[in-house]
C-alpha cells in the first residue's frame, strides 16, 4: 500500500505554505499525485436595521471570497512549480466546508489539513474543522499544528493502541509512513480499562502485526490516575521526541451531527506535533 492520491487544503492564511510543502513532500516520498483545494462557505446576505437583506453587497461578498480563491491557488501553484516533482491539480468549491473537503477526500488517500486557530479564523470554516473532516471523509487526515516548525514528519512515530477498531483503522491507514520511519513505539495507556482489546501483554499483538508488514516497533505501556489520555500522549509524544502521532478518530458524524470524543478533541485543540488520525 502507498498513498498515491494525496489532498491538501489551501487557504489564505500564512500557515497554507507550510501544510503544501508537507504534503509536496509526501508526494515526493510516495510518488503521488497532488490536488490542491479552496473551500469556503457560500457567502451569506447580510441584513440592514430593518431585516432586509442588503442585496447589492452579495457581488462584493463574492468576489471577495473569488479573490481569495485566487490567491490560494498562486500560491498553491508556484509552491508546486518551484520544485518541480510532483502532478497536480487545484479545485475549488463554495458551499459547505466539511462536505466539500469530505467528498473529494474519498478519491484520495491521505488529506492534509491544519489544525484549528481560534485566534485567526481562516474563510469561514466552522470551528472544529479538522475535527469534523475527520470524522465524516473516511479517509485518513493529516492535521499538522497551527504554529511551529517541524524538519522532518513520519521518521519518529508514536502510535496510541487501544485496540478499537478506530486505532486499528488508524494504524493501517498510517502503514505507508510506518513501514519508512526509523523509529514507531506503540503507546498503551490504562490497558486494565479496555478489558477485551488486549492479550496478556498489552501492545505485544499489534506489534507482531507490524512486524508481520515490515515495521520495527517497541511497546510502551502506561498506568496512569487522574489525568486523561488526551494529555498522556501529548506529554509522552514531547518526552519521545515523535514527529508524528497516530490515532483513532473518535466521536460520531451523522448528517449534520459532528460531535468528538474527548481524547481527540484534547489532541485537536493542544496537539503540538502532527497527528494521523483516522475514524
Amino acid at each position: 500500500m502507498a498513498y498515491k492520491n494525496i489532498l491538501v487544503h489551501v487557504g489564505s492564511d500564512a500557515r497554507s505554505i507550510v501544510r503544501i510543502d508537507h504534503a509536496i513532500a509526501l508526494a515526493r516520498r510516495f510518488d503521488a499525485h497532488l490536488t490542491g483545494l479552496f473551500v469556503a462557505p457560500r457567502p451569506a446576505l447580510p441584513f440592514g436595521l430593518d431585516g432586509v437583506a442588503s442585496v447589492d453587497i452579495y457581488p462584493m461578498l463574492e468576489e471577495h471570497l473569488q479573490g481569495l480563491a485566487e490567491r490560494a491557488r498562486a500560491t498553491f501553484e508556484r509552491q508546486v512549480q518551484r520544485q518541480d516533482a510532483v502532478q497536480y491539480e487545484w479545485r475549488s468549491q463554495i458551499g459547505d466546508p466539511v462536505d466539500a473537503i469530505s467528498l473529494n477526500a474519498r478519491y484520495h488517500d491521505l488529506v492534509v489539513l491544519g489544525q484549528d486557530d481560534p485566534s485567526r479564523p481562516v474563510d469561514g470554516l466552522p470551528p472544529g474543522f479538522a475535527g469534523s473532516v475527520a470524522l465524516g471523509a473516511g479517509r485518513p487526515v493529516l492535521v499538522l499544528p497551527h504554529s511551529g516548525d517541524f524538519a522532518s514528519l513520519g521518521q519518529r512515530v508514536l502510535l496510541a493502541w487501544n485496540g478499537r477498531p478506530e486505532a486499528t483503522r488508524a494504524l493501517t491507514d498510517a502503514l505507508p509512513l510506518l513501514q519508512r520511519a526509523s523509529r514507531v513505539i506503540v503507546l498503551v495507556v490504562n490497558a486494565d480499562s479496555e478489558p477485551g482489546s488486549h492479550g496478556q501483554a498489552p501492545g505485544s499483538d499489534i506489534a507482531l502485526y507490524l512486524a508481520r508488514h515490515g515495521v520495527h516497533a517497541e511497546v510502551l505501556n502506561q498506568t496512569v490516575f487522574g489525568v486523561d489520555a488526551g494529555s498522556v500522549l501529548l506529554s509522552s509524544a514531547a518526552d519521545l521526541e515523535v514527529d508524528l502521532l497516530v490515532m483513532g478518530a473518535y466521536g460520531h458524524s451523522r448528517l449534520l451531527e459532528r460531535i468528538l470524543g474527548g481524547t481527540t478533541q484534547v489532541l485537536l485543540d493542544s496537539m503540538t506535533v502532527p497527528v494521523l488520525m483516522s475514524h
